[in-house]
């Protein structure tokens, strides 16, 4: 995919100023005066940042720039040491992952969670939320968890078909390569039945016969309606499926906008000069962050 790409603005998008902490007129998820320090280093300082619903967003930076620290904040991984967050309008901020989830916000990681001692479609299964028979008297009450244990299987089956993974169904995660994985996890944080969804560098350690499938995957999210933030520092893939880019360096949001906007933009490019010593529309992803 070319750098030179360039995406329609996604729904509510248009004509937004691109500016760091610009106001969107549906934001899904949110967060203001977000810090986090860890001893003397402030890893986090942000001051506003909304995420505009039924878009792929974007957040990008150089090595140590804050994105994954920011990532694990929003989404309940870490704490914040002060600041607020919202999703759907409530209040976020505190919420551990696991609930942030039960909500409709789920993530995936850089390093996959798969249970790889479990097969594929019972990793699948053990995401579905709200299971009756997990219950000490649920478990007792075949006829009150049957059904809803077959509609699981059923959703479960419909997924793995969807990502490419049914002929996987019955084998144990370890056997899957990392870009199936990749697939397995993204499979699995739909069975929540998520509003939206945030990828923490799904490209990273994928075959590249897989990358394709992975954005058709990711955009097929948005599609389908869903929200997406993801982490990324290949370019090619940041400029061609992205509707917003949100781009931190120190900590901090440097700058915000449609992908063209950021290609352009000043402090972005001395941002990436400054330790890579490459623009932002190279490919960067032999960049880590922290």
């Amino acid at each position: 995919m070319s750098s030179d790409a360039v995406t329609d603005p996604g729904p509510g998008l248009e004509g937004l100023a691109a500016e760091p902490g610009v106001s969107k007129p549906d934001p899904i998820l949110s967060c203001a005066g977000v810090r986090r320090s860890f001893g003397g280093l402030t890893a986090v300082d942000v001051g506003r940042l909304e995420v505009q619903r039924g878009t792929i967003t974007a957040l990008i930076g150089p090595n140590g720039a804050g994105k994954s620290t920011l990532f694990n904040l929003l989404t309940g991984f870490d704490r914040m040491d002060e600041g607020r967050s919202w999703f759907e309008g409530e209040r976020l901020d505190g919420v551990a992952g696991h609930k942030a989830a039960r909500r409709g916000l789920v993530r995936t990681f850089q390093l996959t969670k798969a249970l790889t001692r479990m097969t594929v479609l019972d990793n699948m299964l053990l995401a579905a939320p709200g299971q009756k028979g997990e219950h000490f008297l649920g478990a007792f009450l075949r006829s009150g968890w049957r059904a809803q244990e077959e509609e699981n299987r059923a959703r479960a089956e419909e997924l793995l078909a969807r990502f490419n993974l049914a002929h996987m169904r019955d084998e144990l995660a370890n056997g899957l390569s990392g870009g199936q994985r990749k697939l397995l996890e993204m499979a699995r944080a739909l069975m929540v039945r998520p509003s939206m969804v945030m990828l923490d560098e799904p490209m990273a350690g994928v075959n590249p016969a897989l990358v394709q499938s992975l954005l058709g995957h990711i955009t097929g999210l948005r599609d389908d309606g869903m929200s997406v933030v993801f982490v990324e520092h290949d370019m090619d893939v940041v400029m061609g499926i992205s509707d917003w880019v949100v781009v931190l360096a120190q900590g901090s949001v440097i700058a915000e906008g449609r992908p063209q906007d950021i290609r352009s933009n000043q402090a972005v490019i001395d941002a990436y000069l400054g330790t890579q010593h490459d623009d932002p529309g190279a490919d960067a992803s032999s960049t880590e962050d922290e």
